[in-house]
């Protein structure tokens, strides 16, 4: 990566851990709070942990990063030689990393541009891997916001849950709550739209949302030459059998990524979950 321009992004893009380090791309780590501890996203506690903690009812929340954490990756990035930062972050619809992030950048010793990508998962995290690119290829900070824009403008994310039960709790479900209102027996499909949750589908049983989850994907894809990712939450089965079949279905796929979310999202979508984020290039 350039040393002038430094990416910065939040743990909830989900990159792996080997493309991080190629791009030189830094993940700061929301919170999840199981019970009465705060445990950082990535390293203190584990999807397993997570998922046993939801299936038992145990409360589980998650916060934003403290501005004290983006202000303390700002200063190494400066001291490590970068004359400014990119700072690309989930949808601030969701949360208010956003919001900590740019409270920081305005204490930075180098300019920070934060950026609000309106993505989550890998949808962030493909947005990273384009500013990246920008500026390994020399780009100005303005021209890797430019390139993560881009990226994000053309990306489209749809998930499956096997219930709307964690999304009604963490609030996250938005119109979704009106749509499906009591109808819970539905097996829902919803979309990312404008940085929030929003319905696409209501499906009868978990196999026909699947179906139709990979339909859409498929279309979506069409023929341009796209990167696709598949996220799940203990169901990994579920989600090598799918990027199986979008492997034969999509001409123009580029990269696929299988992955298992984080504990934040994981928090508010609760066990069983599928995503798939399409992303063309």
């Amino acid at each position: 990566m350039s040393r002038h321009v430094a990416i910065v992004t939040d743990s909830t893009a989900y990159l792996p851990p080997r493309t991080m380090e190629r791009h030189g791309i830094t993940a700061v780590p929301l919170t999840v709070v199981l019970g009465d501890r705060a445990l950082e996203e990535g390293t203190e506690i584990s999807t397993r942990s997570l998922a046993q903690a939801l299936q038992k009812r145990r409360p589980v929340t998650t916060s934003r990063p403290a501005p004290e954490l983006f202000a303390e990756t700002y200063r190494k990035a400066a001291e490590n030689g970068a004359t400014g930062v990119v700072s690309l972050h989930l949808s601030a619809e969701l949360s208010g990393t956003y919001d900590a992030a740019v409270l920081a950048a305005r204490e930075a010793p180098v300019p920070v541009r934060v950026v609000d990508t309106g993505m989550i998962a890998m949808a962030l995290g493909f947005c990273a891997v384009s500013a990246a690119e920008a500026a390994e290829h020399g780009g100005t900070a303005d021209e890797a916001v430019t390139a993560a824009e881009k990226r994000a403008a053309g990306t489209s994310a749809y998930f499956y849950v096997d219930t709307l039960d964690y999304l009604r709790r963490g609030g996250r479900i938005g119109a979704a709550q009106a749509l499906f209102g009591s109808a819970l027996a539905v097996k829902p499909l919803l979309r990312l739209d404008g940085g929030r949750i929003e319905p696409l589908e209501k499906v009868r049983t978990a196999s026909r949302a699947i179906a139709r989850l990979e339909e859409i994907a498929a279309d979506r894809a069409g023929g341009a030459e796209v990167d696709i990712a598949v996220h799940h939450l203990a169901a990994h089965d579920r989600a090598g059998a799918l990027a199986d079949r979008l492997r034969t279905r999509v001409p123009g796929l580029a990269d696929l990524h299988v992955s298992e979310v984080g504990a934040v999202i994981g928090a508010h979508t609760g066990p069983g979950l599928l995503g798939v984020v399409v992303s063309p290039r």
